[in-house]
């Protein structure tokens, strides 16, 4: 029996899509081949479901049609063959049944979020085979997220592919050992998916919730699988803090609100519970970490009933202690916003002359936006409409950008 085509089929596709490819990766042993496969049977749903109807088991529809392809790709690859020991391994692969119980195993994507983070590639091509993979971002939202040019990030994953296939990576759960060697790879990448689903880098949309959403479920899972890890409950506090903002982020017309103007009524109160909870839990281990910190930013922000109570001095020297346990050019960059709010402007906009020598954030739309909002926190409307322009002219995001353009038009009109 099918279900009809509606508004949230297209989202249960892309939930689906890394669970397919887990499942049909485990079972092939080819990563890169295995994605193509996916790909076409993805494309085989959207041309198929809103005319036929959605069937009753979507997941496996999607594993029996991506494995049919594989079959084809790996009869290819046997006919091309010459010694007979290769060909009857890939034959045996053939005679195994596409919907059998192990090909359903429900943490396949976790699965396939260690073996994408597998010793054999360097980390930052660790982290973004998986987004491409798993977290199902083009290869563009990935660059911007890596800060790099889309032709640079696209010749990092297909490196990272083949580094994939050439290992022979066994397809399952790592040993303990292991899954701690791949563990800090493995939560930036569940972060930067997060961050993906909660501010689009690219495109029409402002979130995209299916990105999101997969994220907080994973990470979960994570929780569920080293309960004791206080990194990894800090990552899932950090996530539901800052998704507990969601519906206050955008008007009646999609618009962005940024955080000082949003109705705190609209917030997730049992997110926010939540996520202090496994916070005030993980702040009482031994060690303080990456994730610990940012979610004691958000919760800071959480906490806050007006705009006006915000504890800026704790922010303050939260992000301070950031920048000594995980230096980088958006720490320093959020930290100059934080010093702005307890010193002025003018400290803010010192801090930032840091950063404009990073080649990370060279050409980066969010250095400009800051510069701007403090130029126009300290009276100066002319530096900061120039700087809302550039970055508005830089930005990739068009709710970003017409955020930034309302307020260049809002200064060019005083």
């Amino acid at each position: 029996m099918t279900q009809p085509w509606n508004a949230t089929s297209e989202r249960l596709l892309r939930e689906l899509a890394p669970q397919v490819l887990g499942a049909v990766a485990r079972r092939f042993h080819d990563f890169a081949a295995a994605e193509d496969a996916v790909q076409e049977a993805m494309i085989a749903a959207f041309a198929q479901w809103p005319r036929e109807g959605v069937p009753e088991n979507p997941r496996g529809w999607l594993i029996q049609v991506a494995c049919r392809r594989m079959t084809d790709h790996v009869r290819s690859e046997i006919a091309r063959r010459e010694r007979e020991t290769k060909v009857a391994s890939e034959a045996e692969i053939l005679t195994s049944t596409p919907d059998s119980e192990a090909d359903m195993d429900p943490d396949d994507t976790l699965i396939l979020l260690f073996m994408c983070c597998h010793p054999a590639l360097t980390p930052s091509s660790a982290i973004a085979l998986t987004l491409r993979g798993v977290g199902g971002l083009t290869t563009a939202e990935i660059a911007n997220a890596f800060l790099v040019p889309e032709a640079t990030m696209a010749q990092r994953i297909s490196r990272a592919k083949q580094t994939i296939k050439a290992s022979g990576v066994p397809f399952r759960l790592p040993f303990p050992q292991q899954r701690a060697d791949r563990l800090p790879a493995v939560l930036h990448v569940l972060y930067l998916i997060f961050s993906e689903g909660y501010a689009s880098s690219i495109g029409p949309r402002l979130q995209r919730l299916d990105l999101a959403r997969e994220a907080i479920r994973l990470t979960r899972i994570m929780k569920a699988l080293l309960p004791d890890n206080p990194e990894v409950a800090g990552l899932l506090a950090l996530m539901l803090l800052t998704d507990a903002r969601r519906a206050a982020r955008t008007g009646p017309d999609e618009e962005l609100i940024p955080l000082d103007k949003q109705d705190r009524t609209l917030w997730d109160r049992t997110e926010i519970s939540e996520g202090i909870e496994l916070l005030s839990a993980a702040l009482s281990k031994a060690s303080v970490g990456l994730y610990q910190l940012q979610a004691a930013i958000a919760a800071v922000h959480d906490e806050a009933d007006r705009v006006e109570d915000t504890d800026w001095p704790q922010i303050l020297a939260l992000y301070e202690l950031l920048k000594r346990v995980a230096p980088g050019p958006m720490v320093t960059l959020n930290h100059a916003i934080a010093a702005a709010m307890v010193h002025g402007p003018a400290e803010g906009l010192q801090l930032l002359q840091s950063l404009d020598s990073d080649p990370r954030l060279a050409g980066h739309y969010r250095l400009d936006a800051v510069r701007a909002h403090l130029f126009e926190k300290m009276g100066d409307h002319e530096s900061a409409l120039k700087h809302y322009r550039i970055a508005a002219a830089r930005t990739t995001s068009m709710p970003e950008r017409n955020y930034l353009m309302t307020q260049a038009a809002r200064l060019a009109d005083d």
